[in-house]
């Protein structure tokens, strides 16, 4: 038999028994209980940040991609679908983030002067995961503040999150807090190390110590110092007191210490730590940047911070916050949705029937008609109430 041939047989035997409906690696359906989390929680989220005063908006899910990517990082393109537009030629993407997607309608569509506050809910899609057992589908829900370059801004963005992952009925959650500000503030005065700053950066998150000290063998003395010191200013709150001491009396880095220390005495009941040299997402932060972690999971389940350059690739730059989550991650961690509380309806059509049923209904009651010989099919819902026909009228009836 030739080659070809055997190559045509594989083909068929792995049509006839590969099934059609495999998944992806790391793409999952979602179920109806698991949906239902994710939707209630959605929208407890949402209605929370219009009681703050954000405006949702809608962002595509694909754009030309050299829009997608401005000021997003090399990490932002290696974790973006590509697809050639067919209708253009040119090439478009698929969001992987909806951070720049945001920034461009704030400084290209609603070109407001004053304070704007915007949040948005939708699925961006990875080229791979981010951790391990991670989904490559995301459903990101997050806000941000545009036009405020003070520290009142970040604040209300930490107590935003913050309050999100209560609603999420996470009791016990680490925030801890960096600022990129102070390693551009040591580098900023010594002409290697700003060439090398996205080495540097890459070093310091991976708390690669021996590297860094090769790398940082030809730098200013005072630079090195400094670099060296970075990756064990790590801990409790008392690690910025521990900073102030041992890094240079600079003023960029006395007003990145001074911005943390604000912002820990604002995390309420949260649990501070503070890591100089966690610097995830380097690339288009500016300022503050934090990262929120609970209890069964290794990942954050929250990352935000100030980036006030992403708009100037839109034309107009302006100071920014936010944050932003994965409800599909966050609601793993919650627990089982329990089932809703329903009316059973027969199916028919008696006389009052539909118009009982359709009172109930507006009045916010679940009411499930039983299809004939489908009288025990609501297998997600309780159904502790039955409509009967008494006395003229229909009735609700209590069941055990």
């Amino acid at each position: 038999m030739c080659a070809g041939t055997i190559h045509i047989h594989l083909k068929i035997l792995s049509k006839r028994f590969m099934p059609n409906w495999l998944l992806p690696e790391n793409i999952a359906d979602v179920l109806p209980s698991e949906a239902r989390k994710i939707e209630e929680l959605r929208r407890r989220v949402l209605d929370n940040f219009s009681l703050y005063g954000y405006e949702m908006v809608m962002p595509p899910l694909l754009e030309y991609l050299e829009s997608l990517l401005t000021g997003a990082g090399q990490d932002m393109n290696l974790r973006t679908f590509k697809l050639v537009d067919q209708l253009s030629g040119r090439t478009m993407g698929i969001r992987a983030d909806m951070t720049t997607q945001v920034a461009r309608i704030d400084a290209h569509l609603l070109n407001r002067d004053f304070v704007t506050r915007l949040c948005y809910a939708g699925n961006v899609l990875h080229t791979r995961p981010s951790g391990l057992h991670a989904s490559r589908e995301l459903f990101q829900i997050g806000a941000e503040i545009y036009g405020h370059a003070g520290l009142e801004a970040d604040a209300e963005i930490q107590e935003l999150a913050l309050a999100s992952l209560t609603l999420a009925g996470m009791t016990e959650v680490r925030l801890n807090l960096c600022h990129v500000g102070v390693l551009r503030a040591i580098i900023a005065g010594d002409a290697v190390a700003s060439r090398q700053e996205e080495q540097l950066f890459a070093l310091l998150e991976a708390k690669d110590v021996p590297t860094l000290k090769e790398l940082t063998k030809d730098y200013a003395p005072n630079t090195r110092t400094a670099l060296l010191a970075l990756p064990s200013l790590y801990g409790d709150i008392s690690i910025i007191d521990h900073a102030e001491a041992v890094l240079p009396d600079l003023p960029g880095v006395k007003q990145a210490l001074k911005e943390l220390k604000s912002l820990a005495k604002l995390a309420g009941e949260a649990n501070i730590t503070v890591d100089l040299a966690d610097l995830h997402g380097y690339h288009y932060h500016s300022g503050v940047m934090f990262a929120a972690y609970v209890p069964g999971l290794p990942n954050a389940v929250v990352r935000g911070g100030r980036y006030d350059h992403v708009g100037e690739a839109f034309g107009r730059a302006r100071p920014a916050t936010g944050f932003s989550m994965d409800l599909r991650e966050l609601a793993r961690l919650m627990p089982g949705a329990q089932r809703k509380s329903a009316i059973c309806a027969p199916w028919g059509t008696q006389v009052g029937l539909r118009e009982k049923i359709a009172e109930l209904r507006q009045r916010g009651e679940i009411v499930v008609q039983l299809l004939p010989g489908h009288e025990n099919d609501h297998d997600e819902f309780d159904c502790d109430r039955t409509m009967e026909f008494a006395d003229g009228k229909w009735i609700i009836k209590n069941l055990g």
